[in-house]
């Protein structure tokens, strides 16, 4: 998550307004987890929850495996990966790359 954090400058200029992070852990293990993010991390995420996100809940643990979602402004999913552990988790440089193209295919398109 950290990288979403070091390249915020670029996701900014591609076009990313808004960047949330959720997690199950709570309290001082939550704090551990957001500590140098410069965006919002969500704490004590429940099963209920995580569904209404359409993450993927691991009911063996009791969490949520990493789960990842861009959205268009109208808040409709545009990718999004799902992953067992750390590889295939998004990457804030490739995300940033993706918006910029999504965003440059949609001013074209707009134009006509």
């Amino acid at each position: 998550m950290d990288g979403f954090s070091r390249n915020r400058a670029a996701l900014a200029e591609a076009g990313v307004g808004f960047i949330l992070a959720a997690s199950v852990d709570t309290g001082e293990k939550a704090g551990e987890v957001a500590a140098g993010l410069d965006f919002p991390v969500a704490e004590g995420v429940t099963r209920d929850q995580a569904r209404a996100l359409d993450a993927w809940w691991e009911e063996r643990r009791s969490i949520i495996q990493p789960s990842e979602f861009v959205l268009d402004r109208a808040g409709r999913v545009v990718t999004s990966t799902y992953s067992s552990g750390p590889v295939g988790r998004m990457d804030a440089e490739d995300v940033a790359k993706f918006v910029a193209f999504y965003e440059r295919r949609r001013r074209e398109a707009a134009k006509g």
